[in-house]
């Protein structure tokens, strides 16, 4: 679940974040159908529907240098509960192609390096109503061509792990993925996600993120530019001022996002 990018929402409200996601196709069973028709005006048979499966996220640190804590994790679970899926990300009535009708969370066995605990994954199971003009989705979905997809969703706080500061509130001089010195060692910094404040929709992508990992962030209504993407001189002058690097990053979140837009 590794990439991530944020953009402005179609009906103009908040920005919000995306993270990748990935399909498998799994059988309706009894108390699946039981789950969908609470969704369902008229009560639908096995027959009618397609159903699959999908991991919105885990609790790893991605390659966006982001964690999910095991309290933004379970809001996800809630949230995602009867939200729709649609394609592209593009927010129209006539896009929506299936609905979430149940999430969980899934402990792999696995545990996050150096104690992290234990490794959990969010998965949400998807349903589809078998239509003529969907018939081809579905096949694709099937055949593992349609395979890839993004979740949207809100973050209510963004906690730096070398200074504390909620990123969503305000701003601190440290870079997610770089290393800085805390507790007499070096220590990389992460953006702990906290909280949840909302969770929008999940969509089918071909490309579920900016393949420029770290290209863009935004807690708070603007958006924050990678490093590498800020003038050499700027960045030298941040790392040896702490006060300065908060303007220099602030200045880089209110840059157009037209490098990142699609």
């Amino acid at each position: 679940m590794a990439e991530e990018r944020n953009q402005k929402r179609p009906d103009g409200g908040p920005e919000l974040s995306y993270k990748a996601a990935q399909l498998g196709a799994q059988e309706v069973t009894e108390a699946e159908l039981k789950a969908i028709n609470k969704y369902a005006l008229e009560p639908l048979n096995a027959d009618e529907v397609f159903t699959f499966s999908a991991i919105l996220c885990d609790n790893a640190i991605d390659r966006q240098f982001e964690q999910f804590s095991p309290k933004a994790l379970d809001e996800l679970r809630k949230l995602f509960v009867g939200r729709t899926v649609i394609k592209d990300h593009i927010a129209r009535a006539d896009n929506q192609v299936a609905r979430i009708y149940a999430t969980e969370l899934v402990d792999t066995g696995k545990t996050l390096p150096n104690g992290g605990g234990a490794y959990m994954q969010l998965k949400a199971h998807c349903y589809m109503v078998r239509t003529e003009s969907n018939k081809d989705l579905i096949r694709e979905i099937k055949a593992g061509i349609k395979k890839e997809g993004s979740v949207g969703f809100r973050a209510a706080s963004a906690i730096c792990s070398i200074c504390g500061t909620d990123n969503a509130k305000s701003y601190c001089a440290h870079w997610p993925g770089r290393t800085y010195a805390k507790d007499g060692g070096a220590q990389m910094c992460v953006f702990r996600l906290d909280g949840v404040k909302d969770a929008y929709e999940f969509s089918l992508v071909a490309v579920p993120a900016q393949p420029k990992a770290g290209a863009c962030k935004s807690y708070t209504g603007v958006t924050e530019y990678a490093p590498e993407e800020i003038p050499a001189e700027d960045t030298q002058a941040a790392e040896k001022d702490k006060a300065k690097a908060a303007a220099l990053l602030l200045r880089a979140r209110l840059l157009e996002t037209k490098n990142h837009n699609h």
